[in-house]
């Protein structure tokens, strides 16, 4: 799609991209956060970003350089592609992880994320570099404000403003930092006789997720299946599960969000394979015995079973013949249809009111 910022044309796209013709690359919050930066004066200089899911931000604003703080390895993958498309430069220092410390800034921007525990995050990291006249500007729509945001902006900061309303998006401006106590990073989550450690904006912050539980109760590996993989494996639950059954599995596990990944490593023997990426890429096809998975079908505010479906044909790749596929999903979604179309075999092997346990052979 084509957007005009600053007299530049730039031509931006969703990653991964959809066919649903409503889901753009932006929304009114990110045309808001450009129309307040560009009234800004030039002494603030230096800019990070948080949670430009698409890059748009980081594409737009390519001039100040901006520093874009990256969970998502699809995040990561759309600020590469779009900065490709508008034939732009990107430096290696245009990238950091959310872990680890910031260099001074002026401007913070976060695009608020629908998990207030990330909010709080992504302030905390943005309060500990924010110089003493920085700003830090949070773009959201309107329908999904809560008053959380601003208690919890409250905590760290003196000024707090609300710009007026346009085309249904807001903005929170924050100036005049307080001085805060250090807060414990990781939160803890008590499943069964452990206690599980992870970082904000993980999936499920206050529990084990309940259809990972149905999942759990439900799974059985077979002492021939070694190479094994835990897709979406969030803090690492049923990685860890898996190697309680079979302790001489090769384990793996996959996920887009780099703070999942690193939580996963707190919870789960360090001879597993960890890997941050969207995607299977790092697997050959047919070298896998079973693929666990309780697959994502949120995109952030957005339900979309997109990327879900891409992975699952990337499963049926890596697996190898007569291999398994044994997942969890909600019930309104009907994966079945599209299982069937994949695996030579697809079975429900659990189910209850909300969740269905599938069990597909290749």
């Amino acid at each position: 799609m084509k957007y005009t910022y600053n007299d530049r044309d730039f031509g931006i796209k969703r990653y991964p991209s959809t066919t649903n013709r409503s889901l753009q690359p932006w929304n009114a919050a990110d045309e808001l956060i450009l129309e307040y930066i560009s009234d800004l004066s030039d002494e603030y200089e230096s800019s990070v970003l948080l949670n430009d899911r698409f890059g748009f931000l980081a594409t737009t604003l390519f001039k100040l350089q901006p520093l874009s703080v990256v969970d998502y390895k699809s995040h990561q993958k759309a600020i590469e592609r779009n900065y490709v498309i508008n034939s732009l430069v990107l430096k290696s220092r245009t990238i950091k992880s959310p872990l680890g410390s910031l260099p001074d800034t002026d401007i913070g921007v976060i695009k608020s994320p629908k998990s207030l525990e990330a909010f709080e995050f992504y302030l905390q990291l943005l309060h500990n570099s924010l110089k003493e006249n920085g700003v830090i500007v949070c773009g959201f729509m309107t329908k999904y404000f809560t008053p959380q945001l601003l208690e919890i902006s409250s905590k760290y900061f003196v000024d707090i403003e609300q710009s007026k309303a346009k085309k249904k998006s807001r903005l929170l401006i924050l100036k005049n930092k307080k001085e805060v106590e250090q807060q414990a990073v990781t939160l803890d989550i008590k499943f069964g006789d452990k206690v599980y450690k992870q970082y904000p904006g993980v999936f499920s912050s206050d529990h084990i997720d309940y259809a990972t539980q149905f999942l759990l109760e439900h799974l059985t590996v077979k002492e021939s299946e070694i190479n094994i993989l835990d897709l979406a494996s969030g803090n690492g639950v049923i990685a860890d599960h898996i190697l309680i059954q079979q302790p001489n599995a090769e384990i793996h596990l996959v996920d887009d969000s780099f703070l999942a990944v690193e939580s996963s490593k707190m919870n789960v023997n360090e001879s597993a394979h960890f890997h941050w990426n969207d995607s299977l890429e790092d697997f050959e096809d047919g070298s896998l015995d079973l693929v666990v998975s309780n697959p994502p079908f949120h995109f952030e505010h957005e339900t979309n079973i997109e990327v879900t479906i891409s992975l699952f044909t990337q499963v049926q790749n890596s697996l190898k013949e007569a291999g398994r596929f044994v997942l969890v999903a909600n019930k309104h979604l009907n994966y079945k249809t599209h299982l069937d179309k994949l695996f030579i075999n697809c079975s429900i092997t659990a189910e209850n009111d909300k969740f269905v346990v599938y069990e597909c052979l290749k």
